[in-house]
């Protein structure tokens, strides 16, 4: 294969890795929408939800740059296969369990073949274009990984309309299945014969210190923020985080090159990248809850009035205009107004939502607008800062930051929900559905959904601020960049 030119069938391979991507977009977003029915078919609290999703989110994370590493020294294609069987099996286990804990322990066996495919596909498409062709090979990933982020409420809706919970998890199996076909058949295989052996130790001082950290946040509310309990775990995550960066600073194969930060360009991205994922992780989560519990929609409809965020980055990016604005604009000019964008939208969600729908949509715009310029020129700037042949383990730190963030926004934001709701409602039960169970009189369940919606509102606020600090940061950073190369 020729790099100066790309590969001949690269468009069409694109279009396979991004199906095989398709299998963990479609697991995050159907669970958001299946979050009422676990709660009342399993008797799951918000902190059993939230370990649903963190639990998945955490071992992903932490397992992402020692898969990227990985790929690159043993073959991305060979690892994007196992990807694929991997999340397949923990796929077919999660829709099968019989309770929370089987299916928190099924979620974080899906991160291990999650992270896998996260790295794998990005760093595949890295290699079969050419340097002038990845802004827009880049859109189109971003764009796909939106469609999934549609389809997933609506197929899960539908579903859950039909099925019992656990066919959602059942939905990955045919994807995973014509993905792999797909991927043995076409993608070329490619690694850096001279890639760095992976870094053991590094993955499981950072998987245990992210793990901490969350738990650490979820536990707050419910044992108190001084509590022994919550002070050891949050102690126990600053030791390891620590212990991590002093090991990676040491190696001569590390995970994560702490050299990379000395890129303006490369940390600009990471800082817009985390709070970006932040706020729009933890704003979902938000998001599908206040439909459903609060105004009442049904699964499939709830997935309906929230896919026009996703359509509006599908649009914006198959179109090519986002990357057009991009190109006029600059990279730093435009994340900082795709973050406003979405920040401003995230307010349109908390502020408006109790006059009706159309404040809703306005903010689902705002932020898919957002999200379609913004994204793409982060991941680009992230992989554009990492040597070519390290291909896959700059693909697992934009899944790194991607997940961590996710998982810690839905971990404190899901945490200001929870105090908030108990301030106003002292004797509220573990979730709003229990807590409207124990209700005596209209009145009371009244009172108790009129908590729950402030909570709601205050956290995403707290979430459109994160996006808001992202977004300047980033561009700050990125401006500062300019002209400057990346080093290698």
């Amino acid at each position: 294969m020729s790099t100066s030119q790309g590969h001949p069938q690269r468009w069409l391979i694109l279009g396979v890795i991004c199906l095989a991507q398709l299998t963990v977009l479609l697991d995050n977003t159907v669970l958001n929408v299946a979050i009422p029915s676990l709660t009342q078919e399993l008797g799951a609290a918000t902190s059993d939800i939230q370990w649903m999703i963190n639990a998945y989110s955490l071992v992903q994370s932490g397992l992402l740059l020692t898969a990227g590493s990985a790929a690159d020294r043993y073959g991305r294609k060979k690892m994007l296969i196992a990807g694929l069987v991997l999340f397949g099996i923990g796929s077919l286990v999660a829709g099968l369990a019989g309770s929370t804990d089987q299916l928190i322990a099924a979620r974080a066996g899906m991160g291990v073949g999650g992270a896998l495919l996260l790295t794998t596909t990005l760093a595949v498409a890295m290699q079969i274009f050419t340097p002038d062709e990845h802004p827009k090979a880049i859109g189109i990933w971003s764009a796909v990984n939106a469609l999934g982020f549609a389809a997933g409420p609506l197929l899960g809706g539908f579903m859950l309309n039909h099925f019992w919970w656990g066919a959602i998890f059942l939905l990955n199996l045919p994807v995973a299945a014509l993905a792999l076909a797909a991927v043995v058949a076409l993608v070329p295989e490619s690694k850096n014969p001279r890639g760095d052996r992976p870094d053991l130790l590094g993955a499981l001082l950072s998987t245990i210190g992210m793990t901490a950290l969350v738990y650490a946040i979820i536990s707050g509310p419910e044992h108190g923020w001084a509590s022994g309990r919550v002070l050891a775990t949050a102690a126990l995550a600053l030791v390891m985080l620590a212990a991590f960066a002093y090991w990676e600073s040491r190696i001569p194969y590390p995970m994560l090159d702490l050299h990379f930060f000395r890129d303006r360009r490369f940390t600009g991205a990471v800082a817009g990248a985390v709070l970006i994922t932040f706020g729009m992780g933890g704003a979902l989560f938000l998001l599908t809850q206040h439909l459903q519990f609060v105004l009442g929609y049904g699964p499939l409809e709830a997935g309906l009035r929230t896919a026009p965020l996703a359509l509006m980055v599908v649009a914006l990016n198959f179109s090519g205009l986002s990357a057009k604005w991009t190109a006029r604009l600059g990279t730093p000019v435009s994340i900082a107004l795709g973050m406003v964008a979405m920040s401003a939208g995230l307010v349109s969600i908390a502020t408006l939502t109790g006059h009706g729908y159309g404040g809703t949509l306005l903010g689902l715009l705002l932020i898919g607008a957002g999200c379609a310029v913004a994204n793409p020129a982060m991941a680009y700037a992230i992989m554009s800062a990492i040597p070519p042949e390290k291909a896959g383990v700059g693909a697992g730190v934009n899944g790194t930051l991607a997940e961590f963030g996710n998982g810690l926004g839905v971990a404190v934001l899901g945490a200001v929900l929870n105090s908030r709701f108990a301030a106003l409602i002292p004797v509220a039960a573990a979730s709003l559905p229990a807590a409207l169970a124990s209700a005596d009189s209209a009145q009371e369940r009244g009172r108790i959904t009129d908590a729950f919606s402030s909570g709601l509102e205050t956290s995403q606020l707290v979430g459109a601020v994160a996006v808001l600090l992202g977004g300047l940061l980033a561009a700050a950073l990125l401006r500062r960049a300019v002209g400057v190369p990346p080093r290698r």
